[in-house]
């Protein structure tokens, strides 16, 4: 029922851009593991002899200049024949089957998991297998998007005592994970017309630790946002990330860096971000791509306003960050937000995110830090979950799931006594953890999402509008007989599929240009689409069955 639910709300917006604000197709192709890019691994790399390290990064680079592969070694953690290790990064893609367009816009998600693998990072998700990524990509591709669901490199030490090495070694992880999406875009850019992708129609989404990266992607650009206070080695003076080493903002040089500029532009057009924050809102200027955020008002992780980033792991600080509640206001400030914001919107999603604007929720600090004003800034999802008589037990992420009888799930947690498995501690941050509940959020968050996105990237041609009103459905509602009326003789039909409200395809054939009779008689009363494909795009219309 709930899925039906959002289903339905996603049409509130405008009919004609049905193809990407619901699920007009019913399957999706998936393309897993495809390699997108191989570099220098920072988790099972050994770093101790300088000399060692020399050697193999010489190796490394003259294969690759020779346009000759990276020796199986460097591939291989427990090969002691190199210090210097090498990870294959892979992405899922996502598309939809039977459709033909060659200019759809991507989707690309960035996964959770604190920057270390899951079981690793304290948790049971944390890869682009995790069930939350497969279900939003495919959610998606449903739509008419492509999807992409990516590897990208992990490692740091949430255990250091010191609080400045933690920091430290948790900049570069996201630094490195921001090279690597930078290389993927570079890729699916230079790839668009295999993909069947609109290159200049991108959308970052970032689950968690995604989101930090998704939001440093459309705002660190300048090597400047790197040497600010926070981001000072006090021992050296200098940044904690050393361009040297790692490479520039756009992930490239840096003597433990393997990419190349292959001569495509970085550039997205949109971010979203679910559960993370800015690593600092200096880095948020004028001219940014336009950014949506979903956050939970008492993530005890990723602070909702103005905090400090927790170690889920040991509960420890390491920087002071900016969550949704500031950072949206000031993207809407600076005017990025106008090419969504400046649009109505009255479905009752949005109305639920308005109504929590202004309003002061209890929070999860002690007095005087005992509450939170929800700021009003269009674009700004607030997510409430009751609040937790234990600080860490608070709801941050409610999209999420897993299968508690999985691998890492079933894994002990602690020995105890009482033993606890990964599953039993996982359900004390998201008690009501399920895959029904975790896709009602993600509807939630499509819903919303979607028809902002349309208006952001410029989705919805002109001419997507002008295919529909050339192809007549009537009566509407129907009881018996439906008619598609195609009286442009320019417009060659191939064929026609009715879609029920939960994707399912319940009629299908082909037409004729001219008058067509679709005899609806034996279709259970509810709410309909027509989608029809013909030589100049695809037409999806809307109709009710009494």
């Amino acid at each position: 029922m709930k899925k039906t639910l959002f289903f339905l709300l996603a049409f509130s917006g405008a009919a004609v851009a049905q193809r990407y604000t619901t699920e007009v197709f019913s399957q999706v192709n998936v393309n897993a593991n495809v390699s997108y890019a191989q570099n220098i691994d920072f988790l099972t790399s050994k770093f101790t002899n300088p000399a060692n390290i020399a050697a193999d990064v010489t190796e490394i680079k003259t294969a690759l200049a020779l346009g000759q592969p990276i020796p199986a070694k460097f591939f291989n953690p427990a090969d002691p024949a190199s210090d210097v290790k090498v990870r294959d990064l892979k992405m899922d893609v996502y598309s939809p089957v039977g459709d033909n367009a060659t200019d759809r816009p991507l989707a690309i998600y960035v996964h959770t998991g604190n920057f270390l693998p899951p079981g690793i990072n304290g948790g049971i998700n944390g890869s682009k297998s995790d069930s939350s990524a497969i279900a939003m990509c495919e959610k998606l591709a449903k739509r008419g998007f492509v999807a992409i669901a990516a590897d990208y490199r992990l490692g740091w030490n949430p255990l250091d005592p010191n609080q400045f090495v933690r920091r430290a070694q948790l900049l570069n992880a996201v630094y490195r994970s921001l090279h690597d999406m930078k290389e993927l875009v570079r890729v699916v850019k230079a790839d668009a017309a295999n993909l069947g992708i609109d290159p200049n129609r991108i959308v970052m989404f970032g689950e968690g630790s995604g989101g930090y990266v998704a939001l440093a992607f459309v705002t660190l650009d300048k090597w400047a946002e790197v040497e600010i206070p926070k981001f000072i080695n006090p021992a050296t003076s200098s940044s904690f990330i050393d361009s040297n080493q790692v490479g520039n903002i756009e992930g490239l040089n840096g003597l433990l860096n393997l990419y190349a500029d292959n001569g495509q532009s970085t550039d997205i057009a949109m971010c979203v971000n679910m559960g993370g924050a800015l690593a600092d809102i200096s880095w948020l200027e004028a001219g940014d791509a336009p950014m949506i955020a979903f956050h939970c008002v008492r993530d005890p992780f990723a602070p909702f306003g103005d905090g400090t980033v927790v170690v889920p792991t040991t509960q420890d600080d390491v920087v002071d960050v900016s969550g949704a509640n500031t950072f949206m206001v000031k993207a809407n400030a600076l005017g990025n937000n106008n090419s969504f914001t400046s649009q109505t919107y009255n479905d009752p999603i949005t109305l639920a995110a308005r109504a929590r604007y202004g309003v002061t929720y209890n929070y999860i600090f002690s007095a005087p830090f005992d509450t939170i004003t929800v700021n009003t800034a269009e674009g700004l999802y607030p997510v409430v979950q009751p609040l937790s008589a234990s600080l860490f037990t608070n709801v941050g992420a409610p999209w999420q799931w897993w299968d508690p009888a999985g691998p890492i799930a079933s894994d002990t947690f602690s020995a105890g006594p009482p033993v606890i498995t990964y599953h039993m501690a996982g359900l004390a941050g998201n008690p009501n953890m399920s895959p029904s509940y975790g896709r009602t959020y993600q509807d939630t968050i499509l819903g919303y999402v979607t028809p902002r996105l349309i208006n952001a990237m410029n989705i919805v041609s002109n001419e997507e509008f002008a295919l529909n009103s050339r192809i007549d459905l009537y009566p509407n509602p129907a009881t018996k007989t439906l008619v598609l009326n195609i009286s442009d003789a320019n417009l060659n039909i191939e064929s026609y599929q009715v879609i029920d409200a939960t994707a399912r395809v319940v009629m299908n054939g082909n037409l004729i240009n001219g008058f067509n009779e679709l005899n609806v008689e034996g279709l259970t009363p509810g709410v309909y689409f027509v989608k029809v494909q013909t030589n100049e795009g695809e037409s999806v219309q809307r109709f009710i069955k009494k």
